[in-house]
């Protein structure tokens, strides 16, 4: 199963965990750990919750509202929930900015509602749109909703994916034009979601471009390169350098695991988790 095919079908085949409240207690380091349900949506939301809050994870991401109250139920956070468009359809086409502006600020209000810190959005893919046309359609687009995220308090991330291996033709697959987009739309509220398997696929230099655009980058993703498994020896990058790294910038959101497991579900996140304890 897809991200594309898994969001927003969180709730099917639900699997429900024996009854009982988890106690979250985040694990002693500087970063704020998320898992995203869709790696684990065969256990489903219940269990994958219980489970977080036994290892010591504070969030869950990529959430619809209708699992909200199953994440709080277990003291995590819904991290990262739906604002608006898809991956394939985004703020790069003008003519779609009416339903996106509608659609967040929908989602914006829900999130606020209930305390939620940050909503996805895409650019889309090209279609024949130059980067220099779509920038500029992003930058209008977001700067029609970005006081509605000011004033709730969210954060609207559009989310850095690759085009080369997963997502053909995605606009956002470079981090200076995701910056670029934010830096045009000129707000605290507006920024991006940082996924490191998928930027590393792109471009690589992935402490130093963290480094120079800290201000800029809302959540992350994590992802063994390649083949987004396992943060272990079967890949290339060092997550505990990553994470290290981050956490010396004094950021304060949400480090979101996004890796589908080969191996043991659970101890591999339990190993994730424990790697990026920093």
């Amino acid at each position: 199963m897809t991200r594309r095919e898994a969001f927003g079908t969180f709730n099917a085949g639900l699997a429900l965990a024996a009854a009982g409240r988890g106690a979250s207690a985040a694990p002693a380091g500087r970063l704020k750990q998320s898992v995203a349900l869709w790696c684990y949506s065969r256990m489903g939301l219940e269990a994958l919750c219980r489970a977080a809050a036994d290892i010591g994870l504070s969030g869950i991401d990529l959430v619809n509202p209708e699992d909200w109250p199953t994440v709080r139920k277990y003291g995590l956070t819904p991290a990262m929930v739906p604002g608006a468009g898809a991956i394939t359809d985004g703020w790069n086409r003008k003519e779609s900015h009416d339903s996106l502006e509608k659609e967040m600020r929908e989602n914006i209000a829900r999130a606020a509602a209930t305390k939620v810190p940050n909503v996805i959005t895409f650019s889309g893919n090209r279609r024949g749109i130059s980067d220099e046309e779509g920038q500029a359609n992003c930058i209008l687009g977001l700067r029609r909703v970005k006081q509605a995220a000011e004033d709730a308090g969210i954060n609207i991330c559009m989310e850095l994916l690759n085009s080369k291996v997963d997502h053909k033709d995605y606009q956002c697959d470079h981090t200076a034009w995701g910056v670029a987009v934010a830096k045009g739309v000129d707000s605290p509220r507006v920024k991006l979601l940082y996924d490191i398997y998928h930027m590393q696929i792109m471009e690589g230099d992935v402490i130093r471009t963290i480094r120079q655009n800290i201000q800029y980058i809302a959540h992350f993703h994590t992802g063994g390169v390649p083949g987004r498994h396992e943060l272990d020896d079967t890949q290339e990058l060092q997550y505990r350098t990553i994470a290290k790294a981050i956490a010396d910038l004094n950021y304060q959101g949400y480090f979101g695991h996004e890796f589908l497991p080969v191996k043991d579900p659970l101890a591999s996140l339990r190993q994730a988790v424990e790697l990026c304890t920093v």
